[in-house]
């Protein structure tokens, strides 16, 4: 007999864990979540005294906007506790050239209540003059593809990312653009590199530069990698910053207090320090877990997890269940992309980049690039740079001075800024050889963010947290290698053809994945279990979701 029983058992109180347990909870369900960590939140988590005492630092997911998913209006987030600042700057690069370039949000956020935007004529004319600091033909082009964008690529993009994935040869929304011509998509995109994007798209170095760039911050896509139409305009609307950067008061971390507090009001049981075995399954039905401490645990209805393919299947359900064709998806899922140092720094003052003498707004924009103005470098020698050494020569570092807008993370009168650098998947390297690369990267930054902003000097610095891909991968099981997107992102780890074959609806019955791992990839606020709750609904005759 069971210890304990639920109506839906959900295993990981991850980001994807916690969204979709308010949704099964309000459908009527008893719901119980069951997390190996003593934390919930997977990679949406904050932690206090980080960098130094008295300020607050995100641990691993930074970038958010989850005011545009629908669970941000389903569960009233906001009156749960998520709240955001939406600067109207976006994005901006500042090159060793002393050029520099601001995006501005083409889509606003006009009510932080609901999440919705509204179209900024007056930001686009904005980011248009930037561009040609650049190139005509890039402005011009920037003109282009903003028309394009709204009025028929970023619908198509909302529909597809909480849409459930359709099978292989039925087109979903955004393979349905290829054949429009009105989208401006020519169908060899799909199949372009990286690095033939950026070259498609821009003419000038510095955008071409700021593509490149893009991908990796988007989805860890390399130069020579095929990142597909998804993540081609997901890295795009980054570049030109056409939807609005967003900072979550008090971290990350509120989007998962949000969200538990949702879900508690509404009935959902959450277990912390309960590492999940195995998944128990009698009859091919999948008919609840077993801890690993050996209690066992009752799911009437269904299993839900919140693990990427290697984990539930070679972990919890065991090789032995798996076919010949899932065992070779499973050997072909790889994890070698997307690592980074990663993390928060203290700060007596924020930087004076010596590029704002001619363009202030750089130095109050979210996402602030400070990198050289290299093409071919990036294109030829960074990612080689960064796997035979652990980190590039030339930094295309990631900065977010997130205390301009939300100083509830700071003491009175300092500063902290969120900073990212890719660098190499963690088996490259020992444990002794990553904590002798943390100081290097840390000295290196320092070294080189003086170029461009000269008072970031040592004595500047209050504190840091960076971690490295060690660091990651020991925390979050499905973050192998310590890369962000559990998992690469390229076309064929991407879309319908993400997660073992079936995806969200596993081949044994009443199990469903919600993961990163499946359709909807990584980052903060991606469909996934979203979606995952549609195809429960409709297998289970749930009330579908509101928004």
């Amino acid at each position: 007999m069971a210890d304990k029983s639920y109506d839906a058992v959900i295993i990981g109180g991850g980001h994807h864990g916690t969204t979709i347990a308010p949704y099964l909870a309000k459908a009527g369900l008893k719901v119980g979540v069951f997390e190996r960590l003593d934390h919930l939140g997977g990679g949406a988590v904050s932690y206090d005294d980080t960098p130094a005492p008295g300020f607050r630092g995100n641990f691993c997911a930074h970038f958010t906007r989850y005011y545009g998913h629908p669970a941000y209006k389903e569960f009233n987030l906001r009156d749960e506790g998520l709240e955001y600042a939406f600067p109207d700057t976006n994005e901006a690069a500042i090159f060793d050239d002393g050029t520099s370039y601001v995006a501005y949000a083409g889509f606003p956020v006009v009510d932080p209540q609901t999440g919705e935007t509204e179209y900024s004529e007056e930001n686009v004319k904005k980011t248009y003059e930037q561009i040609t600091r650049f190139s005509k033909p890039d402005a011009e082009a920037y003109l282009y593809w903003t028309e394009k964008y709204k009025e028929i690529i970023r619908p198509a993009f909302a529909k597809h990312r909480y849409s459930v994935a359709t099978p292989y040869g039925v087109p979903d929304a955004i393979e349905e653009l290829m054949n429009n011509p009105k989208s401006g998509i020519d169908p060899s995109m799909q199949f372009m590199t990286a690095k033939e994007v950026a070259h498609y798209f821009f003419e000038s170095p510095e955008l071409r530069i700021l593509t490149l760039r893009g991908f990796l911050t988007s989805s860890g896509i390399y130069a020579d990698d095929v990142p597909g139409i998804m993540y081609t305009f997901a890295t795009l609307h980054l570049v030109l910053g056409w939807e609005t950067a967003a900072i979550a008061k008090g971290g990350t971390q509120s989007i998962t207090d949000s969200l538990v507090s949702a879900g508690k009001k509404l009935g959902a049981e959450y277990h912390i320090n309960s590492e999940v075995d195995k998944v128990i399954i009698e009859n091919g039905k999948a008919k609840g877990i077993k801890l690993l401490d050996g209690t066992e645990i009752e799911a009437k209805q269904m299993v839900v997890s919140d693990n990427a393919t290697p984990q539930l299947f070679l972990r919890m359900i065991g090789e032995e269940h798996l076919s010949t064709q899932m065992k070779r998806k499973v050997d072909t899922y790889f994890f070698d992309r997307a690592q980074l140092f990663w993390g928060t720094v203290a700060v007596h003052e924020l930087p004076d980049y010596k590029a704002a003498k001619d363009n202030p707004d750089v130095n109050n924009t979210p996402r602030t690039y400070w990198a050289p103005n290299d093409l071919a470098f990036m294109e030829d020698k960074y990612v080689h740079e960064i796997f035979l050494l652990g980190m590039p020569s030339k930094f295309f570092c990631l900065t977010a001075p997130d205390s301009i807008w939300d100083p509830t993370r700071v003491p009175e009168g300092k500063h902290s800024l969120h900073i990212e650098e890719f660098t190499a998947p963690a088996r490259i390297f020992s444990r002794k050889e990553w904590r002798q690369l943390h100081d290097e990267f840390y000295d290196s930054m320092i070294a080189q963010w003086q170029k461009y902003a000269p008072n970031m000097t040592k004595d500047n610095f209050i504190g840091e947290r960076i971690t490295t891909p060690i660091d990651i991968q020991d925390t979050h099981l499905d973050m192998r290698e310590g890369g962000w997107s559990e998992g690469n992102c390229g076309g064929s780890q991407s879309g319908r053809f993400r997660g073992l074959p079936g995806g969200i609806k596993t081949f044994i019955k009443g199990l469903y994945m919600c993961s990163s791992g499946v359709a909807g990839g990584p980052a903060i606020g991606r469909g996934s279990s979203y979606n995952c709750y549609q195809v429960i609904a409709k297998d289970f005759g749930l009330p579908k979701p509101k928004y």
